[in-house]
């Protein structure tokens, strides 16, 4: 054993132990979609005075916290996203109208001057009322604070109040003509419920204000106590939501214009605990900066994300062991090993998930399971050149063949890696939601299968190369030989681009039938982008789509959509729709099918899905353009040109696949999607890679004949690694039920039209292009510009060769 393979098997299992540490002794974050809960996104809106800036959503953050945490809901999270959207996560509330309501009021907490008696006003101007306190309750100074004599009398007033100023009821219904807001709840530094029993009080809510807005709540109070006790002007008004939570009397012993100083000012009435702790969080935790609107709610049922866990651990353990048997078939011991080296990746990059705290979403999740699919791709890479290497020179040591299969598929085991690595960065720079959550796990499936094939599997490798058994026996090690596919593809030798231009008219014609299906049957958005809701319920009895929109239709919901979901679930899609709405939807579809639970519940507002559908095109934008320019930079313009073309003509295919089928496009499909532009130009990169090294090698060969060579010499590691992400998919398809069957259906398509554009779409764009430029091949590989010979000597030298000659 070298010192290098030694080092690599030491490092293989000390990563290896710290991620079985790991995973024994942490257990990962679920998401929302897995373990059941509700997600609101709230939007921060601009007031007339205060701008929805970073600083005020981080303020309004901090208040909502607190009426979380004083509600008492098990485990919430609570972020900033962007300058001015609030997540909110609320596990195991499965009712929205619940999680509205531990949120609390979302308008801004003011204070108000009554003016008199109200009179009976339009509708808009009224609101129900909300008996929190008792309008006879009185806001006194307190114990030790001295009243100030009265100095002036009350000033005269109009009785008839002004039609166009507010009117609200009280707590007891009364309806009380407002003044303008002379105080906002930002002004709260305090408010909490106590008992005094010396006093005689009973429960009382004492308030404190900041500096500047205790003058004015002192002012406030000062021209109330004006008024005549028992008149309503000198009462004041505390408003939640256009909803008067308290509206007091000034205590008598206060003087006119004296008014109440922060920190000396107690609400009392016939308040129970209940009631004074309630008004209490009212009025501290309804001083919101700003006022926020709800523009995502999410809600999932405890049962189907665990049906969706269970789903993906059965794919994840059935797509695998295909994958193993299969590399095992094809590379005998070497795929053995790679097919261990395959479940060291899923250790690792599991206990990197859990180590790094990432939260799993069902899109991670179908990620994670996507990657154990495509880990192979740098172990194939390897043993395809190993093979050739063996085949080449069938008298060089099994060990030098490998060395040397390592060494030469670097920079395609590099490049493409790193095209998928932009992929993932796309996916959680310009993903929202979940969708984030499938480009972190991509991007940690992707560094944690570079070290599965360039550290475990070489290390296991090396170690059997080593083996005079394993080197003896070539129909055992399963690189010794070439495969019987190359094998029968050279000695066919097909004649694949003698008229490229035919493999680009299908091509065309593939996108005009895709085309077609887009125009003619339209695409399905998904609520996510068009806004609305969609609720997925389970009934005790079935109930068919048909009977189902007539009671929903019956019950005042004739626009909504309803199809079938799962295993006899129903899906209802709507426009706008709140969620008492649903409770009445919900209560029409119980009279027909006995007990109705909801599976699921999605609400986007309007703005929000124009802005995901904007993002969504904007993210394929500029998928397109970083790729390009990394290609650009990597290889000749041309073939970053002509990979580019067909990773487009593999999204409009993919996308016309699903308008034909009918199936809907929504943010996971969108994850899809820029999962197939990455194995799309990972699959050009591969064959351009090989063109580029032959075509160095062989300058005055014509560049379809190398372009034929490349294709071939690469056709077994594309169909290879194809089959290994084909396995997980097809698992997902066929277990994973509503949730991920659209997923994979897209990858399946992906990757099938992906394997095809690679050679006939890409390889004849680039012949097409390579006829008009103008520059020189590529140098031949280890003579590049300033290289000295006896440096390309050297690096063109076998690795085991020490350069001793006799």
């Amino acid at each position: 054993m070298t010192r290098a393979t030694a080092v690599r098997a030491a490092l293989a299992v000390a990563v290896l132990l710290a991620s079985v540490f790991i995973t024994l002794t942490m257990s990962p974050r679920l998401g929302l979609d897995l373990q059941g809960g509700t997600r609101i996104v709230l939007q921060a809106r601009d007031t007339a005075t205060v701008e929805a800036d970073r600083e005020t959503t981080d303020r309004t953050l901090e208040v909502l916290r607190q009426r979380i945490d004083s509600l008492g809901v098990s485990e919430p999270t609570l972020t900033r996203s962007g300058e001015d959207r609030i997540i909110v996560e609320l596990p195991d509330v499965q009712d929205p109208r619940q999680a509205a309501e531990v949120i609390g009021r979302t308008a801004q907490l003011t204070f108000h001057a009554v003016e008199g008696e109200g009179t009976d006003q339009p509708e808009e101007k009224t609101a129900a009322p909300e008996s929190t306190a008792d309008p006879e309750s009185t806001t006194d100074p307190a114990p030790d604070t001295d009243p100030a004599p009265d100095t002036d009398p009350a000033p005269d007033t109009d009785p008839d109040p002004d039609p166009d100023r507010l009117t609200l009821p009280d707590e007891q219904g009364r309806l009380l003509a407002l003044g303008e807001p002379r105080l906002s709840g930002a002004g709260v530094e305090d408010a909490t419920a106590a008992f005094d029993p010396q006093g005689g009080a009973g429960w009382t809510v004492s308030l404190e204000f900041r500096k500047g807005a205790g003058q004015d709540w002192k002012k406030l109070t000062g021209e109330a106590a004006c008024h005549p006790a028992g008149d309503d002007r000198r009462r004041v008004a505390i408003v939640l939501d256009e909803k008067v939570i308290s509206s007091p009397q000034v205590d008598p012993s206060v003087g006119c214009r004296a008014g109440l100083p922060s920190g000396a000012t107690q609400i009392t009435g016939s308040f129970s605990a209940d009631e004074a702790r309630d008004l209490a969080l009212l009025i501290k935790g309804g001083a919101l900066p700003v006022p926020v609107e709800i523009v995502e709610q999410r809600t999932v049922g405890p049962t189907l994300g665990a049906a969706a866990i269970d789903a993906s651990a059965q794919a994840a353990l059935i797509g695998a062991a295909a994958t193993a048997l299969f590399i095992t078939v094809v590379y005998r011991l070497f795929g053995a090993l790679a097919a261990v080296a395959l479940g060291a990746y899923g250790l690792i990059s599991y206990a990197a998930l859990v180590a790094l705290g990432v939260t799993l979403t069902l899109p991670g999740l179908a990620g994670f399971v996507l990657a154990i699919g495509m880990a192979v791709d740098a172990n194939v890479l390897v043993f395809e050149r190993a093979r050739e290497e063996c085949a080449d020179r069938p008298t060089r040591s099994l060990r030098s063949a490998l060395t040397t299969g390592f060494r030469k598929a670097w920079s395609a085991v590099a490049d493409s890696n790193a095209t998928t690595l932009i992929a993932a960065g796309l996916l959680f720079f310009l993903g929202s939601g979940p969708v984030k959550g499938f480009g972190v796990t991509l991007a940690i499936g992707v560094v944690a299968s570079m070290f599965s094939a360039l550290v475990i599997a070489r290390a296991l490798t090396e170690i059997a190369a080593n083996s005079r058994f394993v080197s003896d026996y070539r129909g055992v090690n399963g690189i010794g030989r070439p495969g019987a596919v190359r094998t029968w593809l050279v000695r066919k030798d097909p004649k694949l681009f003698r008229r490229s231009a035919r493999w680009l008219v299908v091509s065309a014609a593939l996108v005009v039938v895709a085309v077609a299906g887009i125009v003619v049957r339209g695409v399905d958005l998904g609520v996510e982008f068009t806004g609305g809701r969609l609720v997925e319920y389970s009934t005790s009895r079935p109930v068919d789509v048909e009977t189902a929109r007539d009671s929903i239709a019956a019950a005042g919901f004739g626009d909504a959509e309803v199809t079938t979901a799962g295993d006899g679930d129903l899906s209802v899609r709507t426009g706008k729709l709140d969620n008492d709405g649903e409770h009445a939807l919900r209560a029409a579809l119980a009279e027909e099918g006995g007990e109705t639970t909801k599976v699921r519940d999605e609400l986007i507002g309007p703005s929000l899905g124009d802005e995901l559908r904007r993002n969504a095109l904007i993210a394929l934008g500029v998928a397109v353009a970083v790729q390009l320019a990394y290609l650009a930079v990597r290889f000749r313009w041309t073939f970053a040109v002509a990979s580019v073309v067909a990773m487009v003509h593999d999204v409009i295919l993919v996308v016309g696949a699903f308008a034909w089928l009918g199936r809907p496009v929504d943010g996971i499909f969108l994850a899809a999607l820029l999962t197939v532009i990455g194995y799309s130009v990972n699959d050009s990169v591969v064959v351009f890679d090989r063109v580029r090294e032959l075509w160095g090698a062989n300058r005055r060969t014509p560049l379809d004949t190398i372009a034929r060579r490349a294709v071939l010499q690469t056709v077994p590691r594309t169909v290879n690694t194809g089959m290994g992400a084909l396995f997980i998919l097809a698992a997902l398809a066929v277990l994973g039920g509503d949730s991920l069957a659209d997923f994979a259906l897209a990858l399946l398509i992906g990757i099938v039209v992906g394997t095809w554009s690679s050679v006939f779409t890409a390889v004849p764009g680039a012949l097409a292009l390579e006829r008009s430029a103008k520059a020189p091949p590529p140098p031949v590989p280890g003579k590049g510009k300033g290289t000295p010979r006896g440096k390309a000597r050297a690096a063109r030298r076998d690795p085991l060769d020490n350069g001793a000659r006799v």
